[in-house]
């Protein structure tokens, strides 16, 4: 693991590869995931059973040999074992609770001319939510992706999910019964968006699509937007730690660890005013990475996309991390809320010594859905404002109208919009 200095010579070479941490290499797969795309708009049901065959090793019969039954999901509920049912149940209770407080509402506001401007919000009408599945289970990422949209009022939800050998995965069939899901597609990568995104027989064509997945489903989307709104290009996991010396080693390091354990292609970056506490995680952390099941994922991430950087302060500490923009903060201080002010960009902030990232991941209750690579610089976390919109409402009296239609019309006249001009003019005659 690079561990360096601000006054290295080289500093600024090592960090400028930070911030390009987040370039995912879109350009070698999008003719691929245009051609799938191309299919799905073109065959619909017939693309999707013959892509399921190719890449995830079973041949449904028909359009709706894809779709998971509700008995299947009940019965995938009833089978967990009671303490994780109730962690589920926690954790579903505290993401609703802080999401319900996200809700955004209509407002109105009357001018004394009896002019009424405001603004009403409603949920999208379809919602599309793609989960990784398979081998890994990430009932987590559903509940965080499926409470948002229920709590925007969202009336109809999809999940799509990768079965490969049609092998749904039980805990996230679970997940999807608690939710109250009922609409859950064995369909996953790039084809699944394009599914979404455009509809086909069997799947219908949504308004918004969220979710996190891997490079394909990631170019997948950004070649759907503008046919369907989606709620970031999510990249490879990655967390930022500011920590003085009153942070525990042992903590830190495992905090890091734990997004390298998510791929190799995740980042993991320490930076601290304190040379002593920076070579004191280095130790934990390779003590960590051989007790690990993923050592072999951890490590390679920690090679190669992991740092640890020593500032002259913790003020210099802050404006790196702020540089940085990480999807995950830690502040690891006696006194976080101390240098909350002067953090400007990160998608999660977790402050104090008793806050891990991962507590986050799964019940704390704010949305683990972020934005990495830097884009926490203008992305927000998912949340429910991402299965809604805003329409204006305007609603001029005839004194209203009166008061500033002269202006109106100026300004229309003066670019050259006859007809604008004209329709304000007829009513200030009347």
């Amino acid at each position: 693991m690079v561990t360096i200095q601000t006054s290295d010579t080289h500093f600024e070479a090592v960090f400028d590869e930070l911030l390009n941490r987040g370039k995912m290499d879109m350009e070698h797969v999008s003719s691929i995931v245009k051609g799938l795309i191309d299919e799905i708009r073109s065959d619909k049901d017939d693309a999707l059973i013959h892509h399921i065959t190719k890449f995830d090793r079973w041949t449904p019969e028909s359009g709706e040999a894809l779709r998971i039954s509700t008995i299947d999901m009940k019965n995938a509920y009833d089978e967990l074992d009671a303490p994780l049912k109730s962690a589920l149940h926690l954790a579903y209770d505290r993401i609703r609770a802080y999401h319900e407080k996200q809700l955004p509402r209509s407002w109105f506001d009357t001018e004394a001319n009896g002019t009424i401007l405001g603004q009403k919000v409603t949920p999208v009408d379809r919602a599309g939510l793609y989960i990784p599945g398979g081998k890994a289970a990430y009932p987590s990422s559903l509940l965080m992706n499926v409470i948002p949209a229920q709590v925007a009022g969202v009336e109809q939800i999809i999940v799509c999910t990768p079965t490969p050998d049609n092998e749904p995965n039980a805990l996230l069939l679970a997940a999807c019964h608690l939710c109250g899901v009922s609409e859950v597609f064995k369909v996953g990568g790039a084809s699944a968006i394009a599914a979404m995104a455009y509809g086909t027989q069997t799947i219908p064509k949504v308004d918004v699509i969220t979710g996190p997945g891997n490079i394909f489903v990631a170019t997948a989307k950004k070649m759907v937007f503008g046919e369907v709104n989606i709620d970031m290009i999510a990249g490879p996991s990655e967390i930022g730690v500011l920590a003085d010396d009153s942070a525990n080693p042992n903590h830190i390091a495992i905090d890091l660890l734990s997004q390298a354990e998510h791929d190799e292609m995740a980042s993991s970056i320490l930076i601290t005013p304190s040379q002593k506490f920076a070579d004191a995680c280095a130790i934990e952390i390779e003590n960590w990475l051989q007790q690990l099941p993923r050592e072999e994922i951890a490590r390679k991430s920690i090679n190669e996309r992991a740092a640890i950087i020593v500032t002259q302060n913790m003020d210099e500490a802050v404006k790196l991390m702020n540089c940085i923009a990480p999807e995950h903060l830690e502040v690891a201080t006696n006194n976080p809320f101390e240098l909350l002010a002067s953090i400007k960009h990160a998608g999660a902030i977790f402050l104090g010594h008793y806050t891990p990232e991962a507590i986050g991941d799964y019940v704390a209750g704010p949305n683990h859905t972020l934005p990495t690579g830097g884009t926490a610089k203008f992305y927000s976390p998912l949340g429910v404002e991402n299965f809604m919109k805003k329409s204006s409402i305007i609603a001029f009296s005839k004194q209203g109208i009166h008061e500033i239609g002269e202006a109106c019309a100026l300004i229309a006249h003066t670019e050259g919009l006859g007809a604008h001009e004209a329709s304000v003019r007829c009513r200030l005659e009347d």
